[in-house]
């Protein structure tokens, strides 16, 4: 099938690669020079894990191709796929411009081009209810007509982005036609041949479930992270608990694990948008309000161990932070908790030495020259009075322990992510805090 990409973000670049690798031509459009001058130079603008040999392999294949004109894709594809930035707004909102202006030129140019072909014009952006008939109403009124929006809202997870692609436990298209809907059908059947179900449905509901799908998740993330507060001080161990309700079949194991709060480019920003379209329709969701203030308190919650393990005086201290990342596997800096952990210890006085295997360049963003990096994880020991562990990454979890005891003046680590174990920690002889379970002395 001929299809067009309209976005090389995350989304954008992974769907067009994904989808080119099942055989398909795929063009993707971006009016950033920059950015296509890398990817016509077969550079991988993201940092995604498996992404950079589909990407490689396709471009020479010719099946992947990159441009600026909208008009030129648009005449050589039969889907449309907008796979463009819905930032968060001041107000909580989900910011359209993008989606929007993109389907002002795809009317213009569908107009121009004669609307001859019928095309099917997916969002694949994560968008709130309602806005396939806004991107209807924006191209219809612009002069196109032989043309239908779908809703297909992806389910990917950074860092695993190509294998939930190729292998998705379902895909969801709203569509209000059979013929849309046959289209979408026919171009997904390669990817479900192992019987996960497309389900198909209209495009509110579509919409609706992508939200619902990230708060959902990110309600369990932060009902754990208040349990484990509460276990620190009733003297419980969140681990025991987490196995105890995860061995229900009805509540399952994942999304149960506590730490300093959920980040990324996803779920604080869902969350909010549905908080904010569920209030303009005068249905406020009390539990996602509720779900977004705790999670931005959980972030807080290991600078004041620090803190308080200090004496409240963290002047002249140097703190080692391993981990930038809002998770591991992707160098995405959108929300990590990181960045108010860290701004939070330098408002008290500490110098920050720190260091990640993906996202320093992305940090520098957010953190500026406030923060020294160092090449690796050890040089951050150096002159170290205390390791801050923030992202879960492999290499992070069976550390050279003698060079990590060696490193550190004060044999003291605080696991915002519980990636040791206390009773390990306890017979290496480090003073130990993690989230949820009893500290060790």
């Amino acid at each position: 099938m001929k299809l067009s990409v309209i976005g090389t973000g995350y989304v954008g670049l992974v769907s067009g690669t994904c989808f080119a690798e099942m055989g398909n031509d795929v063009i993707c459009v971006d009016n950033n020079p920059d950015k296509l001058k890398k990817l016509r130079a077969g550079q991988v603008t993201i940092y995604e894990p498996g992404l950079e040999l589909l990407f490689e392999r396709n471009i020479e294949k010719k099946r992947l191709t990159f441009t600026d004109d909208l008009k030129y894709a648009l005449q050589n594809s039969d889907i449309v796929f907008f796979c463009l930035p819905t930032p968060m707004g001041e107000d909580g909102s989900a910011d359209l411009q993008y989606v929007l202006q993109a389907a002002g030129d795809t009317g213009r140019f569908l107009k121009e081009l004669g609307d001859k072909e019928f095309k099917v014009v997916v969002n694949k952006s994560t968008v709130p209810v309602g806005t396939s008939d806004l991107v209807t109403n924006a191209i219809r009124g612009n002069g196109a007509n032989n043309f239908e929006v779908v809703s297909n809202p992806e389910f990917l997870r950074e860092g695993y982005a190509v294998e939930d692609f190729m292998k998705p436990d379902r895909i969801v298209i709203g569509a209000n036609t059979p013929k849309a809907m046959k289209v979408m059908r026919e171009l997904y059947e390669p990817f479900v041949r192992q019987g996960n179900p497309i389900l198909e449905m209209d495009t509110r509901s579509s919409e609706v479930t992508k939200y619902a799908a990230n708060s959902y998740l990110a309600m369990r993330i932060t009902f754990m992270n208040e349990m484990a507060n509460f276990c620190e001080k009733v003297g419980a161990n969140v681990d025991n608990i987490r196995k105890g309700i995860g061995t229900d079949n009805r509540i399952g194991k994942r999304f149960l694990f506590p730490g300093i709060g959920y980040g990324g480019s996803c779920f604080p920003k869902d969350v909010n948008a549905l908080i904010k379209t569920a209030g303009d329709n005068e249905v406020p969701l009390r539990v996602l309000t509720t779900v977004d203030e705790v999670n931005h308190a959980q972030k807080l919650v290991l600078p004041k161990k620090v803190i308080d393990h200090f004496g409240g005086i963290l002047a002249g201290k140097t703190l080692a932070v391993w981990g930038l990342a809002f998770k591991p596997n992707t160098d995405d800096m959108r929300e990590a908790p990181s960045i108010p952990i860290i701004h939070k210890l330098l408002s008290e006085g500490a110098v920050v030495k720190a260091y990640d295997p993906a996202a320093m360049e992305q940090a520098k963003f957010f953190l500026g020259n406030s923060v020294i990096y160092t090449e690796n994880e050890y040089d951050a020991l150096k002159d170290a009075d205390a390791l801050l562990v923030l992202t879960e990454w492999n290499e992070f979890r069976n550390p050279d322990y003698s060079r990590l005891y060696d490193g550190l003046k004060n044999k003291l680590i605080f696991d915002g992510r519980n990636v040791y174990e206390p009773a390990k920690m306890k017979e290496l002889g480090f003073t130990y805090y993690s989230i949820g379970r009893p500290r060790v002395n």
